[in-house]
């Protein structure tokens, strides 16, 4: 229940004065649907006006002169432009209309009348020309004419202009409330209070006024943070006393270790320590495991599997895609049988009749590890005694499908996500607050580095002579381009037509992979490219994450600088996988070879290391404001005021100071904890999808 004080702030837009039945949906595609929304709706940009004569008017700048109308000019035919001459002590200023009533304009500047005009100055034989006045009033209503007036998103049939008459209705509509933030951290920063900052917001005087650096917006970003911290915290300490299975290391995971061809790295080894202390608890574990491609992920989720069976309970891992369930599967399958776990694979693609024999094993308990993909948490999958689950990629899944497998078992089921895509640690916050994270930083002894060359596109015709060696040798490979057809609009390769390009260059057979293509047909050119069948692959992203095949050693990306650099990155992640020297060639530029600053950092970045936790940091870094990392697709939480890059330091802040409040007054019931129910009630974020789900 929302607290009564803030009843103002969440009613619907249409209680505002000026919002009818017509406007209330254009309010509400700009803004939201409540006052809130319309109150939270930052300006984007700022007019400053300033007062000054036809002979000392800028042009560029935006004018208010004081004039006097001599006449209006109509138009001479059709088309033509309306115009009005005026002028003041020290010339003409002539003001034009492309459209419109001259009726209405002479009402608006009547002959003989001095008036104050305001506008963008443009200069014509040394004449003062204003488009379009935004201002036309007399001298008694000079007060209406903001010097500094901030510019709103706008769309049709909703103006700027009125959206600002909007949010200063919602800001009269703001109710008082209580300080929820700490006053020595407020002192210390400098910031104004809550309502205060607010009207700075939608009061600005100054383009810095609009920065994230600017008092009031970092005060309401803060706040933003603070509140999102706090929900994520919350979450954490719900599930942290829900009662789960208490799981420890037995005889199936001792027996799968000594098996392992490999000696687990210190990484792997502090991962599982953590695991285990979380799933020997009794209390319900949330915990994120982020490595890089190749660190080893999997052998880290295959002991927690195990353990799940040595303590005598169930466990499932859920993979986005058919390809890769297949891959865990083929892959821990033989370890977990040979340990005595026994493992099924559970597809939307089995016969009913094995459907049927392995949804028995299930529900008997007579199989203790279920792989497999959505068909996981359908209806008709029952287990026997779920106690963990593992998702792999796990931003693939909503919170929602999240939700149902972890409600297969009975009470608090251990979660254990895995994510091959590093972030900074600042978007770890954001996307995975609720979950503790183990970090895996180093990768397996045998891992093949990938020698990486940055090379012009104008030289494609050397590249494909190289590979034409390289797999007439045996050797595998991709090629990665940005389009799956040629586009006029936009000049980049098309993986459609650049596979026809290389069966005709190197004689060879060429798979072709695209997200436009049917789930069953990519799978099975993929299939095919993993079992040997196809020595080349050409493809878009789909290839990104999710296909393990050690033959291939050659990845080749067109347009590389059009890519993010996490992305690349990932791509790149492809090769290397197995015994053979790899390479990674990123061509770049049109015909000219030209290349950005940014984009040479970005290729200079990826061609000088592998650690995918840098790179993740210096993508972070060289992105700048906006949508970092294509938050908004990547389901990061939509921050209205906070910038995840800008207010890096505020996001670490409001993290600690959310745990040290709920670890001094968990419910909240202090007075500062109760202004702090009324800072979540605001925001809501516990109502709202966030990255963290």
């Amino acid at each position: 229940m929302r607290p009564e004080i803030l009843f103002p702030l969440v009613a619907d837009v249409s209680t505002l004065k000026g919002v009818g039945p017509r406007s209330a949906p254009l309010v509400q595609k700009l803004a939201g649907p409540l006052v809130r929304d319309v109150l939270f709706l930052s300006p984007s940009g700022i007019i400053q006006r300033r007062r000054t004569t036809a002979a000392a008017a800028v042009e560029g700048e935006i004018g208010v002169f004081e004039v006097l109308i001599d006449r209006l000019i109509p138009p001479h035919k059709i088309g033509a432009p309306i115009k009005v001459r005026a002028s003041d002590e020290t010339g003409f200023v002539h003001l034009i209309w492309f459209a419109g009533s001259p009726r209405h304009i002479e009402s608006l500047a009547p002959r003989g009348e001095r008036r104050l005009v305001t506008g963008k100055v443009e200069r014509f034989n040394n004449e003062v020309q204003i488009a379009h006045p935004d201002y036309i009033l007399p001298l008694d209503k000079a007060d209406e004419i903001p010097l500094s007036e901030p510019v709103y998103p706008a769309t049709q049939g909703l103006t700027s202009r009125v959206m600002r008459k909007l949010a200063q209705g919602a800001l009269a509509a703001t109710p008082e409330l209580d300080e929820w933030q700490d006053a020595a951290w407020l002192a210390a920063r400098r910031w104004p209070g809550w309502r205060a900052a607010l009207e700075s917001l939608h009061a600005p005087t100054s383009e810095m006024d609009l920065t994230p650096e600017a008092p009031a917006r970092q005060r309401l970003a803060y706040d933003e943070l603070f509140a999102h911290q706090l929900a994520l915290a919350r979450r954490r300490r719900a599930r942290q006393i829900t009662p789960a299975a208490r799981i420890t290391a037995g005889e199936a995971s001792q027996r799968m270790l000594a098996a392992l061809p490999f000696t687990l790295t210190g990484a792997q080894a502090r991962a599982i320590e953590e695991i285990r202390a979380d799933l020997a608890s009794g209390e319900q574990m949330g915990r994120l495991l982020q490595g890089d491609v190749g660190s080893g992920k999997t052998a880290v989720a295959a002991l927690a599997l195990a353990d799940a069976a040595s303590s005598g309970f169930q466990s499932a891992l859920m993979a986005p895609t058919e390809i890769l369930a297949r891959q865990h599967y083929q892959r821990l399958a033989p370890m977990l049988e040979e340990a005595g776990v026994s493992t099924i694979l559970l597809t939307g693609r089995d016969t009913q009749g094995e459907r049927r024999q392995r949804l028995a094993a299930l529900a008997s308990g007579e199989a203790h590890v279920a792989i497999g993909t959505h068909a996981l948490f359908q209806d008709a999958v029952q287990f026997h005694r779920l106690a963990l689950a593992v998702i792999d990629e796990q931003h693939r899944f909503g919170v929602n499908e999240r939700q149902r497998l972890q409600g297969k078992g009975e009470g608090g089921v251990h979660l254990l996500t895995m994510s091959a895509t590093p972030i900074p640690r600042t978007l770890e916050l954001t996307q995975y607050g609720e979950l503790e994270v183990s970090r895996l930083m180093e990768k397996p002894p045998g891992r093949t580095p990938v020698a990486t060359a940055v090379l012009p596109l104008v030289r494609i015709g050397e590249v494909a002579k190289r590979l034409k060696i390289a797999i007439d040798d045996g050797a595998q490979a991709y090629w990665i381009c940005p389009l799956v057809a040629e586009s006029e609009a936009i000049d980049l390769a098309a993986a459609e037509e650049r596979a026809n390009d290389l069966r005709r260059i190197l004689q060879v057979e060429v798979g072709l992979a695209h997200g436009q293509m049917p789930g069953a047909e990519r799978e099975a050119v993929m299939t095919e490219f993993a079992e040997g069948r196809i020595p080349l692959l050409v493809a878009t992203t789909v290839v990104e994450v999710g296909v393990d095949v050690p033959n291939a050693s050659i990845m080749v990306i067109e347009h590389a600088d059009r890519f993010g650099l996490a992305q690349l990155h990932q791509l790149r992640g492809r090769v290397g996988r197995g015994a053979k020297s790899s390479a990674c060639i990123l061509l770049y530029g049109g015909q000219d070879g030209a290349l950005g600053e940014i984009a040479r950092e970005r290729l200079e970045t990826l061609r000088r290391t592998e650690d995918g936790f840098e790179i993740a940091e210096e993508d972070f870094r060289l992105r700048g404001g906006g949508d970092p990392l294509g938050l908004k697709q990547s389901g990061f939480p939509a921050y209205r005021f906070a910038d995840p890059i800008k207010h890096r330091a505020l996001m670490l802040a409001a993290s600690d100071d959310a745990r040290l409040i709920l670890g001094r007054d968990p419910d909240l019931t202090s007075p500062r904890g109760e202004a702090v129910r009324v800072l979540e009630a605001l925001f809501d974020w516990r109502a709202e999808r966030t990255g963290a789900d």
